[in-house]
């Protein structure tokens, strides 16, 4: 479907409980969601057709949405059953899943108790985030101008529209001078993660990850740390200063959509993709994989 824009694709996307054709997915220019980022939303994969941490990507919305002072009509149960209906609707086994709750139209300003909150959810086949020859080589990550604000100024534990403003700038400059993607700091000047991706750095056979007291604790890093507790490396978890990315050897990144990408240089700061990261890679490769069920 290479092209193809995101609001004329065939099959049906979930909204509000019911399965509509793809074109009908609308909302009204007034809603709150775009105006006020009063929005949550999740990114998940679909691979063999099943949603990879499914449930735990249910929770997490349900949770950024009490974050935002909104609760979604749906049980966790439900939305985990509306995203493989739509999955098999839509005829899906790799795929990427967009489930996305917002205030309604009801009430235009910045106070809006009265708005309906609305749940949508799309699916569509997605390849590899990034190029696998690229890949497989390293990306090049450029260094962000804005910083991951303060968590008494934002909702940091919520996946939240309206928090991915500074990363959609930053990986657009990034992108204009060549680079993949861009590491972003915290309001601190400590290492915090790329614009949609966790961050890990490599030293003496241990794993060094920036503490997520200000960012997202990504799914997809929760499962890469296990795995690496799994392979026998110690994981430490801790402010990282930008003076010290020079001492690491590798590094590599994390998310839904990166997977697990290996980084060859951030900036002045150069790595060489090695035996932990092709380890992680190829551990996460197989956990997303279904399990066979037995005869």
């Amino acid at each position: 479907m290479a092209g193809e824009t995101f609001d004329k694709r065939p099959g049906k996307i979930w909204y509000d409980g019911q399965l509509v054709p793809w074109e009908s997915a609308n909302l009204h220019v007034l809603s709150h969601g775009l105006h006020y980022a009063s929005a949550v939303f999740e990114g998940e994969r679909a691979y063999g057709g099943e949603i990879f941490k499914c449930t735990e990507h249910s929770e997490r919305l349900k949770k950024s949405a009490e974050l935002l002072d909104f609760e979604i009509p749906y049980s966790v149960a439900q939305i985990d059953e509306a995203k493989k209906l739509v999955l098999a609707t839509n005829g899906q086994k790799d795929a990427y899943v967009r489930p996305i709750a917002w205030r309604g139209s009801e009430m235009m300003g910045v106070s809006a108790q009265m708005n309906k909150i609305h749940l949508a959810i799309a699916t569509w086949e997605w390849p590899s985030y990034f190029d696998p020859a690229q890949k497989m080589k390293g990306i090049r990550l450029d260094v962000a101008e804005y910083r991951r604000p303060d968590p008494k100024t934002i909702p940091c534990k919520a996946k939240a529209a309206g928090l991915y403003m500074i990363c959609t700038i930053s990986k657009h400059q990034a992108e204009r001078k060549g680079y993949a993607d861009a590491m972003m700091y915290d309001y601190r000047g400590y290492v915090a993660e790329c614009t949609g991706a966790n961050m890990f750095f490599m030293q003496d056979g241990k794993i060094h990850t920036p503490t997520p007291d200000c960012f997202l604790d990504g799914i997809t890093r929760r499962t890469v740390i296990g795995l690496a507790k799994q392979n026998g490396y110690e994981v430490i978890e801790r402010h990282i200063k930008p003076e010290e990315l020079s001492s690491f050897t590798e590094c590599f990144i994390t998310g839904t959509a990166a997977e697990v990408t290996p980084v060859s240089e951030i900036g002045d700061w150069r790595f060489t993709p090695g035996k932990i990261t092709q380890t992680l890679m190829d551990g996460y490769t197989a956990a997303v994989q279904p399990k066979q069920k037995a005869a």
